[in-house]
């Protein structure tokens, strides 16, 4: 929850190969106060059966800029697993690095005000994602 002082941030990621809400990823929050300032690891959780992310840590007073770490291998190497029957030679499954995910990991960041709430969706595939500013 924001107030007058400090921004407030939340997340959530819909999986767009499948048209579904991505379960399961961790996230981890940071922040820092200017851009010179060394980034603060805030702590973390990770998206729930709706793929949102509702308990992340609140912002310090003072934070300008604020980075998200999403953990994409761990759920792409998972759902490589479950579907690899339905989709025999899918891209996903021939063309991904030498760990199983293109992008193992995806790191957002943006600047934030004092009083504002902050809602970030990931829309993630397994060769491509979007963000926006949500509401």
């Amino acid at each position: 929850m924001s107030t007058d002082t400090t921004a407030s941030v939340s997340t959530h990621i819909l999986d767009t190969s499948i048209g579904r809400p991505a379960e399961g990823v961790a996230i981890t929050l940071a922040a820092r106060a200017g851009s010179d300032a060394a980034w603060v690891a805030l702590g973390g959780s990770a998206t729930d059966a709706d793929g949102r992310c509702k308990d992340l840590p609140a912002l310090p007073v003072g934070t300008t800029h604020v980075r998200l770490d999403f953990e994409t291998e761990a759920y792409f190497l998972s759902k490589q697993n479950q579907q690899a029957e339905a989709q025999q030679d899918a891209p996903a499954n021939r063309d991904s690095g030498p760990a199983g995910a293109f992008f193992p990991e995806v790191a957002i960041t943006f600047a934030v005000k004092p009083g504002e709430h902050y809602h970030v969706p990931l829309l993630l595939n397994p060769f491509g994602y979007s963000v926006y500013r949500g509401s």
